[in-house]
């Protein structure tokens, strides 16, 4: 019998593996499988460990049941056994338990990368975090975060502050350096629902703290109800676009170039707040937003 040859793996291409440690989004549009259609969209190989099976949909969260930290341990634990993982991003963390495990297991395998999307609240206002917590994931993960990226009601909750104006983002956002978080990208899109002055009518701005330097990434305002995931989707862009090898600040303005585009090419659907498109390699182009660069002290 003639002996049959091994298979082997073609090893031309180089696939970058980037993990999402979040809830699951039963609907699609926010959560791992949000994270996933983007971590592919930029040509990422995507792997994925459930904190918390929720029950939503666009219209809001009805509830969750939270898995145990024991349970995150034993889902991320073998990925990091057989890969190589270049970014690690997480989402919804609900428990105090889950975070520490979390913040134990990125000191024992080194993650790089790594993005923490402080997850605190859903479009609908559904709490996703209590206060013991958030204070957990301040402690434990903004110290080892490289960027972390609020938007602006996580921004409040996090600094104890309203935000009303571009001097309170520079404070909310040295508050949380101060907090050791290294950079933090705090994204202004909630202000033009409101009568700040922080947006132009036809801007959305994001605020890119880095060391001493502030960046501002201004894109296209669009009107829509499209707006599920929009968090999720960028924060998975910008550990994509870092597990490629860009800096932070390329990182940042590819993703939200990404989640324009996106938006522009949401599939309307659901009777909330639909879902956008992040499904699309087409969107994971070269960025085209506007970005101003200058010092706050």
């Amino acid at each position: 019998m003639k002996k049959q040859s091994k298979i082997q793996n073609p090893k031309s291409k180089i696939q970058r593996v980037c993990l999402t440690i979040a809830g699951l989004d039963p609907s699609g549009g926010a959560g791992i499988i949000a994270d996933i259609k983007t971590f592919t969209a930029f040509g990422c190989f995507a792997a994925a460990a459930v904190t918390s099976l929720t029950f939503q949909n666009t219209t809001g969260v009805f509830g969750a049941v939270h898995q145990t930290a024991e349970s995150v341990r034993g889902q991320v634990e073998p990925v990091f056994q057989d890969f190589t993982v270049s970014s690690v991003k997480t989402g919804m963390l609900p428990t105090r338990e889950i975070i520490e495990e979390i913040a134990r297991l990125a000191r024992e395998n080194k993650f790089s990368n790594f993005v923490v999307d402080p997850v605190v609240r859903s479009t609908s206002g559904f709490d996703l975090i209590d206060d013991e917590a958030l204070q957990s994931l301040i402690e434990k993960l903004f110290p080892l975060s490289q960027i972390i990226t609020p938007n602006l009601p996580e921004a409040e909750r996090i600094a104890r502050m309203k935000i009303g104006n571009e001097k309170d983002i520079e404070k909310a956002a040295k508050l949380m350096q101060s907090m050791g978080a290294r950079n933090v990208l705090i994204k202004g899109g909630h202000f033009q629902s409101s009568k700040s002055k922080v947006q132009s009518p036809k801007s959305a701005k994001d605020f890119l703290f880095a060391g001493d330097e502030r960046h501002i990434f201004a894109d296209d305002w669009i009107e829509t109800n499209a707006t599920h995931g929009t968090g999720c989707i960028l924060a998975a862009g910008i550990a994509a676009n870092l597990a490629h090898g860009k800096n932070l600040i390329e990182a940042v303005g590819t993703a939200k170039n990404f989640v324009t585009k996106a938006i522009r090419r949401a599939p309307d659907l659901g009777r909330g707040h639909s879902p956008i498109d992040a499904s699309h390699e087409s969107a994971a182009g070269k960025s085209r937003v506007k970005i101003d660069r200058n010092f706050f002290f």
